[in-house]
């Protein structure tokens, strides 16, 4: 890759990794969906209007269906469990067991789509749930049934970005990437858009608090997708996809800078656990269609 290429390729870590940071400050300021549901209207009429003014054609008749289903299971659940798991966790776990999705999809690409699940790739997937299970007993939050709860939450939002890489594969592979992502996220903003009313009572929308929702809206559903997808075309899926790994890091910096996060040892040691799954993963793997699902 050029020098340029590195450098789109930190900013898109540092702007994912910087996606829990915001949705720790505010899921318990206006509420759990509210967050969810911002940050999908936001991010998809972002890339709608990209798309209207570069006269993109999202081929909506076609693929509204598949645009729709998947962003319920690719964008709406996920964002939502990881901002439940914010109320309890700090931004630094999130951003770490987000990088177990690319192990859920090899998982899922043998279970649906007949590829190899090899040693390597189940021995990544072990090295993974080690690393979690490493960060909650390494971790300054304490472990008791709230902070499991959350835990399983991020878990369970990897696997439905795995779920989503197969779904791609099975509905989508004709359709343009930039167009699954403005188009999954718009139609799921837009079906769960009374979502924007459960917020908490006391919930203030101060000047800061767009400011946050601006940023995890815009940045990280519109920019940093457009980034994604120029990586993909230009560097390949597998050197795109070493996002995943980037992702932990700028998320633990992140939340030490801003949220005076505690990092520990065992947090550090965990991450790396879940990189070496990773690392395990991407070793030897072949080129791929780009997927919406592998990311924040």
């Amino acid at each position: 890759m050029t020098p340029r290429l590195y450098l789109e390729l930190f900013a898109l870590s540092a702007i994912w990794g910087g996606a829990f940071i915001y949705t720790r400050v505010l899921a318990p300021n206006i509420g759990v969906f509210v967050t969810t549901e911002w940050r999908l209207l936001l991010g998809g009429a972002g890339l709608g209007v990209w798309m209207l003014f570069t006269r993109f054609d999202a081929n909506w008749r076609v693929y509204w269906r598949p645009y729709l289903a998947l962003g319920l299971i690719n964008t709406a659940i996920p964002f939502s469990l990881f901002s439940f798991a914010a109320l309890t966790l700090p931004g630094s776990y999130l951003a770490i067991i987000n990088a177990m999705a690319p192990l859920w999809g090899a998982v899922f690409a043998a279970m649906f789509l007949g590829d190899n699940l090899t040693p390597r790739k189940l021995a990544g997937l072990v090295l993974g749930m080690l690393g979690v299970a490493m960060i909650t007993r390494g971790g300054p939050v304490p472990i008791n049934a709230q902070t499991l709860a959350a835990i399983g939450a991020c878990i369970a939002a990897t696997i439905c970005y795995g779920l989503g890489g197969v779904y791609i594969k099975l509905n989508l592979q004709q359709a343009k990437p930039a167009a699954i992502a403005g188009g999954s996220q718009l139609l799921a903003g837009l079906l769960c858009a009374p979502a924007l009313f459960t917020g908490p009572a006391t919930a203030v929308y101060s000047p800061m608090v767009w400011f946050h929702i601006s940023v995890i809206g815009l940045a990280c559903g519109s920019v940093a997708y457009l980034l994604y997808y120029r990586l993909m075309t230009l560097a390949g899926p597998v050197k795109a996809l070493s996002v995943t790994m980037l992702i932990p890091v700028f998320g633990m910096l992140w939340g030490k800078l801003f949220l005076n996060e505690i990092i520990t040892a065992g947090m550090i040691a965990g991450g790396v656990t879940v990189m070496a799954g990773l690392a395990l993963l991407f070793t030897g793997t072949q080129s791929r269609a780009p997927r919406e699902s592998e990311a924040a």
